[in-house]
């Protein structure tokens, strides 16, 4: 069983917003992604999605893109992006899988998984405090992404390792530690994988080793819609 992620896959199945608009990298994407999964991950393998799964507004127009994704191979585990207005409450949202049949999908939200003694955290997160332009009610929100973090830490106690997935990346470019990093060095997490920059963002990715976490971009345009594996 292998640990794969790929983030921002914005499927438009159930509503009418192609993204090939943002140029040739999302050229038939739908398609790719379908391809490139297929040929990669296995039935018993695990996916993570970190974020902006469906452009759907309302979880009923999301139908259409869960059905693609159920018929993908897999267990995936869906993180909630700044995109995706379908997200509600997580009865609802398994009470909409579960009567679907959808029972290789599940969410991470205030919780966690895990894979071969591998703890999977994560949450949302929000912009950076070290980015231009954050405000009052930024920090409202950031604080609010830092706690849900630490709720899905404190699930994973005993972990011999840990993961931690985020929407928005979680450190700035100049690698200032910030409430949200330093969450991440208390229990300690070694490896953060995040999404959320595309095309000429890209290049604003810290990518490598930074205090003793690994973080890595894994959106999926970044990803040319290959998904990564993390670990066999």
């Amino acid at each position: 069983m292998a640990l794969y992620t790929i983030a921002d896959l914005h499927l438009p199945l159930g509503i009418d917003k192609p993204m090939d608009i943002f140029g040739k990298a999302w050229e038939n994407y739908v398609e790719r992604l379908a391809d490139n999964w297929q040929s990669s991950v296995k039935a018993d393998d695990l996916v993570v999605l970190p974020g902006d799964f469906s452009w759907a507004t309302y979880l009923e127009q999301s139908e259409r893109d869960f059905d693609f994704l159920h018929r993908l191979n897999g267990r995936k585990i869906l993180l909630k992006g700044n995109h995706d207005y379908w997200w509600t409450t997580m009865n609802k949202l398994r009470a909409f899988t579960a009567a679907r049949g959808y029972d290789d999908i599940d969410f991470l939200h205030n919780n966690s998984f895990t894979y071969n003694g591998i703890a999977l955290c994560g949450t949302r997160g929000w912009i950076n405090p070290g980015w231009d332009g954050f405000t009052d009610e930024d920090r409202k929100i950031f604080d609010r992404e830092v706690q849900r973090l630490e709720l899905s830490l404190k699930s994973a106690e005993g972990a011999e390792e840990i993961y931690v997935f985020t929407h928005y990346p979680p450190i700035s470019q100049s690698c200032a530690e910030n409430e949200f990093t330093a969450m991440m060095k208390k229990y300690p997490v070694t490896r953060c994988l995040y999404g959320h920059l595309h095309a000429a963002s890209h290049k604003n990715a810290v990518q490598g080793s930074e205090d003793g976490i690994t973080y890595t971009l894994v959106s999926g345009d970044y990803l040319k819609f290959e998904p990564l594996m993390l670990a066999e």
